[in-house]
């Protein structure tokens, strides 16, 4: 039997939550390796083919790419669609709020004045370009779920993005009660549940910590 799958990042969110996000949802057990020093990130070298983090240790192989890791991990664990179509919308769904989670994750790397204006072009694309379509699809289609009326990795990233968003912009869903329904039935699936519950592996905001630590492994 396999091993728990095992994941090499900092300590934070970054471009492994949303790793961790979909595991908790396939309910996967995994373990970590927090990158604290140089030295570990040196040592990792070998195995990153473009000498980038993240990196998970899966079914015997070492994967590099959050995307593709995501791809991966979906398709193991059904929540990837039935059918090329399916897959298509879910791809095009994650892509956009991988979009919108793109504009927050740089902000605890930003001066006091451009995260001010990043927060603000953050609530203009959610509410102008990215939440009016998913309010549109939800509505169109009637249906608990954003593909084929079952979860999927789209409803993983999408209430994601919501919570990212929702962090750093108060009231941005209130012009939208497709969503507001949405969220409210996503947080009730039970491994989504679980992972929202305090002690989960979900990691909080980033702090002045978790940005320290990056600029000096990474030295930037």
């Amino acid at each position: 039997m396999a091993g728990k799958p095992k994941l090499f990042y900092f300590n934070g969110r970054g471009r492994m939550e949303s790793i961790r996000w979909l595991l908790a949802a396939a309910a996967v057990e995994f373990d970590e390796e927090f990158l604290e020093t140089r030295e570990q990130y040196e040592k990792l070298l070998p195995d990153l083919l473009f000498e980038q983090v993240p990196m998970v240790e899966m079914d015997g192989v070492k994967m590099v790419q959050s995307r593709s890791i995501q791809s991966y991990i979906a398709a193991k664990h059904n929540l990837y669609g039935k059918d090329i179509k399916e897959r298509l919308l879910i791809d095009m769904y994650v892509d956009a709020a991988d979009d919108l989670m793109m504009l927050i994750t740089p902000i605890a790397f930003l001066d006091t004045e451009e995260r001010k204006k990043r927060i603000e072009l953050l609530f203009k694309r959610a509410t102008t370009r990215y939440f009016p379509v998913f309010e549109k699809v939800l509505k169109d289609h009637g249906q608990d779920f954003l593909v084929g009326n079952k979860f999927s990795w789209a409803d993983v990233h999408l209430f994601e993005a919501i919570l990212m968003t929702e962090e750093r912009c108060e009231g941005v869903l209130s012009a939208f009660p497709m969503l507001q329904a949405y969220k409210k039935r996503i947080s009730k699936i039970p491994t989504i549940e679980k992972f929202l519950q305090p002690g989960s592996k979900r990691k909080p905001i980033p702090d002045d910590a978790y940005v320290k630590c990056v600029k000096e492994v990474l030295r930037f």
